[in-house]
């Protein structure tokens, strides 16, 4: 980037950074952290500074329907709006509880939903989802934010992953799909079935149409579409952080396809631009949304201007004319007809003041109803202390904890609360999980509460935490609201502090560097835990989680 550009982009930046203020007053849920219209006409990249990994996102009418992997997640699939690809609110999640039930009722890092595709067909929205163990499901809609069909598997397999279904102008339905190596012991290669018009079932043999281990290595997250004759396939290659999209085309469905590599990084900073979706908008332009790997923040989301040239889409800026683009840090968002979006951001902070948790919550396992309790009217959230797992070594095993996306590079997230404690060994903390985590707890030690800073390396691998020395709360305090606060610096750079009154906040522990999960960002968030199985249980009120 030249000096003009930099420029140009701090100009811009400026200009936006003094918007939300007063877009805030509108919209009490916007972020305070990233807000990637910058009120000038314009818009920053990313739009979506969250894990939203492998999106997929179609237009119907007026309107952007956007999904995305959830993985082991719960609520998962959750499902986002737009009018116009900048400005996306978080409006449903297609199941809460994660099938088979007894399967993901205890923690399964890396398994559940792989990359989905969302379409809309015959008056209906369809998702069809991966999961890499078991095969490949589909559920349905009238309206996007649900209630969606509990999901049917149409090809139980090991392997078959990232399924996009195609419906021809002929009547003919077609599914192309990618096959794990993990799974499978094969991948970089496509493949195409005939599928029911309905959606809902596979009707012959799986066709081989393209495989990429001459120069595409690491082929995967197919998007299917079809325009002026010729039949697309979108794909990533060469791995998520490194890797490029690659376009192939044919004028048969089973090919023999062409490629084009139409997007790499180019000269910015933006690395392994791939794997998303191709939107039209109801003025005729063309954009993609697609990912970008940033670590310990996950899949972050970023959205390309798009033109089609010689029947071959070129995504993002193409200086030298070549045909390959590369991505836009800003870019003059896309022309919409009709009232112009408002601006939106997914939820972060909650103030608990309803009996349904904001939609940016999820839980790492399919949860028991007695884990979390709302009651909008008093204003808080309570959650109950539940036993550790079994065979317990560190919170990679346990189910209940509540957690979001990270939602900037830079934030704070604090949390009021006041801990009931019952039971000798008690503990309530506030989390940054990953593949390492760390999180600032209360504990009940010989019936008194004392705060310390936990951590654990390669979590995954079984390792153990280890502790700070405690620090106690006074007997005065303890019946009183404690402030627990993490602060994230650039680089994912956390600090853990707390608080008797909200204004004062003490360090605790040392900086610790925050570590992706198995497949997804590092998130932030609750639990609240108890040694052994005892028949009764502690318990804290959350009385607010707020990100700024």
């Amino acid at each position: 980037m030249s000096f003009a550009d930099w420029l140009r982009l701090i100009s811009v930046l400026v200009a936006g950074s003094l918007l939300p203020c007063a877009a805030r007053a509108q919209n009490p849920t916007l972020s305070k952290v990233w807000v990637p219209d910058l009120g000038n006409g314009t818009y920053k990249n990313p739009v979506l500074y969250a894990d939203y990994s492998d999106p997929d996102a179609i237009r119907v009418g007026d309107d952007f329907y956007l999904t995305s992997s959830s993985f082991n997640a719960v609520p998962g699939l959750q499902i986002l709006h737009s009018k116009d690809l900048v400005n996306w609110s978080l409006i449903a999640a297609v199941f809460n509880e994660q099938l088979p039930k007894a399967r993901y009722a205890v923690p399964q890092h890396g398994n559940g939903v792989w990359a989905p595709a969302i379409r809309y067909h015959n008056k209906e929205y369809y998702i069809f989802y991966p999961d890499p163990d078991l095969g490949i499901f589909v559920t349905k809609a009238k309206h996007p934010a649900g209630p969606w069909s509990t999901p049917v598997c149409i090809k139980e397999a090991q392997g078959w992953i990232d399924p996009c279904p195609l419906w021809d102008e002929d009547g003919r339905a077609y599914l192309v799909h990618g096959f794990a190596g993990s799974r499978a012991g094969i991948k970089t290669i496509l493949a195409v079935s005939p599928m029911a018009a309905d959606g809902l079932s596979l009707t012959g043999p799986d066709a081989l149409v393209f495989d990429g281990h001459k120069g595409q290595p690491t082929l995967e997250g197919p998007k299917f579409y079809k325009r002026n004759g010729y039949y697309y396939i979108f794909a990533p290659a060469g791995g998520v952080p490194t890797g490029w999209q690659l376009v192939l085309r044919s004028k048969n469905v089973y090919g023999p396809y062409e490629e084009r590599m139409v997007m790499d990084q180019g000269k910015t900073n933006i690395n392994g631009p791939h794997q998303g979706a191709w939107v039209d908008t109801n003025t005729g332009e063309d954009w993609f949304l697609h990912f970008q790997d940033q670590g310990p923040y996950g899949r972050v989301v970023h959205l390309q201007p798009m033109v089609w040239k010689n029947d071959w889409p070129v995504i993002g800026e193409d200086p030298d004319g070549d045909g390959k683009g590369q991505p836009v840090l800003t870019y003059r968002k896309p022309r919409i007809k009709g009232k112009a979006q408002e601006l939106a951001t997914p939820p972060t902070s909650d103030e608990f003041s309803t009996n349904q948790l904001g939609l940016q919550w999820q839980w790492h396992a399919n949860p028991q109803d007695y884990w979390a309790f709302l009651n909008g009217p008093q204003g808080y959230l309570r959650l109950y202390a539940m036993p550790l797992a079994e065979g317990y070594k560190n919170l990679w095993q346990q189910p209940n904890l509540l957690l979001q996306k990270l939602p900037a590079d830079v934030f704070t997230a604090t949390a009021k609360l006041r801990f009931d404690s019952r039971l000798e060994g008690e503990k309530l903390g506030l989390v940054m999980m990953g593949l390492d985590y760390s999180y600032i707890s209360l504990t009940n030690q010989g019936g008194q509460l004392r705060l310390s800073q936990s951590t654990c390396k390669d979590a995954d691998k079984g390792s153990a935490e280890t502790t700070t020395p405690a620090v106690a709360v006074p007997a005065a305090q303890a019946q009183q609201p404690i402030y627990l606060r993490v602060a994230v610096k650039q680089g994912a750079k956390c600090q853990f502090s707390y608080s008797f009154d909200g204004q004062a906040f003490q360090p605790l522990g040392l900086e610790f560097q925050a570590r992706e999960g198995k497949w997804i960002g590092a998130k932030v968030g609750l639990f609240c835990t108890r040694p052994g199985k005892f028949n009764d249980s502690g318990s804290a009120d959350i009385d607010w989680f707020r990100i700024e």
